[in-house]
């Protein structure tokens, strides 16, 4: 997927060699997100596990996109969750914007979508959150609890929280 690449490359064309005008040349200025993610997307889609699939809805804009995850095994198996990725224009050094599309039972996901997790923060208190050294593929680590709810539940019970992600996958999953 490097459709923005060859769409640099093509517009580079067509416009010809770099004039000394600065208007021009902020006009033909490419991101450093965008060229990070041309970089990065290509990275990623091809480390995905065969559970999860990368959509972009428009392939022009690698900075936004969605990952559906299809897990094949633990509590989530048999569900197919939606999460939105968006990345901000001042990408690396701000992480990327993720939320997930479908509702959940989870410890680190609140019902309504929201994600908490260390990596997803400008900055943390264990030193874990986001840094201009990680990339996209660094998102895949799910290892910090948000909905204190869920995370209690699964302390206090596994049977009945399997049971009620059970309930969710059938409801909101499928």
């Amino acid at each position: 997927m490097l459709t923005l690449a060859s769409k640099l490359k093509r517009d580079d064309g067509v416009r010809g060699p770099r004039t000394s005008n600065p208007a021009s040349d902020s006009t033909r200025r490419v991101s450093v997100r965008d060229k990070l993610l041309v970089k990065e997307v290509a990275e990623l889609e091809a480390n995905l596990p065969c559970t999860c699939k990368v959509n972009f809805p428009d392939p022009n804009k690698l900075h936004y996109f969605q990952l559906t995850v299809i897990p094949d095994e633990g509590y989530y198996q048999g569900g197919k969750f939606q999460f939105e990725i968006e990345v901000p224009d001042a990408y690396n050094m701000v992480p990327p914007k993720v939320k997930c599309l479908t509702r959940i039972w989870h410890p680190n996901i609140t019902e309504t979508g929201e994600i908490c997790l260390s990596l997803l923060r400008e900055h943390s208190i264990d030193g874990t959150g986001w840094a201009p050294t990680r990339t996209l593929k660094d998102l895949l680590n799910f290892d910090d609890p948000l909905n204190i709810e869920a995370a209690e539940h699964h302390l206090r019970d596994k049977e009945d929280f399997r049971n009620k992600v059970e309930d969710y996958i059938k409801r909101y999953a499928r």
